[in-house]
């Protein structure tokens, strides 16, 4: 083996040992977020029947909606934030108001305490999860962009996975939920505070590029030309290009795309135990959905995202979001417990993952200084449909509709369907349009 070829294996090899840690530390981080935001809808049917707090379905609907509007601003405010202070601080101060903000939720005496609690850990989940993406993103080994993505929100459901057991463990006692949910303040955090990289790209953008080159050495990753032309990464000027040409028919249709998923994510995820309950099935059954659910939403994260690398994430998307409808439609019809379970797991292994692919196929589609900004304005602009998702749900339930609640959200369903596909129209696509096996612009050496 030459020098030159051992000195390029080498920093391969370096390069993703790098990837390895960025997508490790926000797997973690990503994981404590879907905790706490699965948590709420986990004890929610027994928080109802006991009355904790004088709630009922339609104030219920109401607190689902207060968290998902606290996500909105944390998600629009996390895309410019993050391109003008770094992904990693974004992603440190996200996590960390988020479980402070369960801690207010555990002491709560008064739902009105529990509603600004849970709106404040809206603002730190809406500002992790894109900030998370981007940051992985960029590390992801060339071709496995999308893959890497969806790996790392398998976290998601895996920690809605641990939401539900959490809830069966501690028999629904919420207040002990919650504060199981303050536990990623003193791991994450400081696991994010020492070891997490910034942005390769954020810190040439910022002349920081000293810090940069160390960085790229020490880990055997290539950076941009120096003297590459770079678009303004930062404030309104990333937002603007978003709408520059024909992008503004693209990056509205993405928006409404978004809008449609997570009115079906969070709506229907957090509505899925209360309306199997007023359904006819029992507790312990209602929360296991919530395992089930998640369980599919792992498998589908990493199904799809290898769909994606091959395909494109729009034609996936679109498909899973087809799955979803049908299989949100079949749950409306009672069935036996087993093959109610069976059901549940496969729409889960669409419902999340088809929502994922919309950010992955964002980012595919971005530059580097301005990914942050898209990817969280694709998410925040989603984040209305995830205020009105839990208010219509709890709403259709305080009425005894759990029918409707059903359709309406497999409504949701082919919203998001119509609108992923039009974003593959041919002329709406940019120079970085997606193209299988796209990989990010500063890469791992190979």
């Amino acid at each position: 083996m030459s020098p030159s070829t051992s000195t390029a294996a080498g920093s391969a090899v370096r390069g993703n040992r790098l990837a390895l840690l960025v997508v490790g530390l926000c797997w973690l981080l990503v994981f404590f977020d879907g905790l706490d935001m699965f948590v709420y809808g986990s004890v929610l049917p027994h928080m109802l029947e006991t009355k904790a707090l004088g709630i009922s379905p339609g104030k219920a609907g109401d607190v689902g909606s207060y968290a998902t509007f606290g996500m909105l601003i944390g998600a629009l405010c996390s895309g410019t934030l993050s391109d003008r202070v770094g992904r990693k601080l974004t992603i440190i101060a996200s996590t960390a108001v988020f479980s402070l903000a369960s801690a207010l939720c555990a002491t709560a005496g008064s739902l009105g305490v529990f509603s600004i609690g849970r709106f404040v850990a809206g603002l730190g989940l809406g500002g992790l999860l894109p900030s998370a993406i981007t940051l992985v993103a960029e590390y992801a080994p060339r071709g496995r962009r999308a893959l890497i993505v969806g790996s790392l929100m398998t976290a998601h459901q895996a920690g809605g996975i641990l939401a539900g057991f959490v809830a069966l463990w501690t028999d629904s006692d919420w207040r002990l939920c919650f504060w199981i949910c303050v536990i990623p303040l003193f791991v994450g955090v400081p696991l994010a505070a020492r070891y997490l990289p910034e942005s390769l790209a954020f810190l040439q953008v910022k002349g920081r590029t000293t810090e940069a080159a160390a960085l790229a050495d020490r880990y055997g990753v290539e950076l941009a030309a120096p003297g590459a032309k770079r678009p303004a990464g930062e404030g309104w000027g990333a937002l603007a290009a978003l709408f520059r040409g024909k992008l503004w028919i693209q990056t509205l249709f993405f928006w409404l795309a978004s809008f449609g998923g997570l009115l079906l994510v969070y709506g229907f995820s957090q509505w899925l135990p209360s309306m199997m309950r007023a359904a006819g099935y029992d507790l312990g059954s209602a929360i296991g959905f919530v395992i089930a659910i998640n369980a599919g939403g792992i498998v589908g994260m990493l199904v799809g995202g290898r769909l994606t690398d091959r395909f494109g994430g729009s034609r996936i998307s679109a498909i899973w979001f087809a799955c979803t409808a049908v299989g949100i439609g079949v749950l409306s019809v009672h069935m036996p417990l087993a093959l109610t379970y069976i059901v549940v797991f496969l729409t889960g292994l669409f419902l999340f993952s088809g929502q994922a692919m919309v950010y992955a196929t964002v980012a595919h589609r971005s530059t580097d200084e301005n990914r942050g900004t898209a990817v969280g304005w694709v998410s925040g602009m989603g984040r209305f449909g995830a205020v009105f998702g839990p208010w219509l749900g709890g709403r259709l339930v305080d009425n005894g509709s759990h029918t409707a609640g059903f359709t309406a959200f497999a409504l949701a369903g082919v919203f998001a369907l119509v609108f992923i596909s039009l974003t593959g129209l041919r002329g709406l696509q940019p120079a970085v349009a997606e193209t299988s096996g796209a990989g990010p612009q500063v890469s791992v050496a190979s």
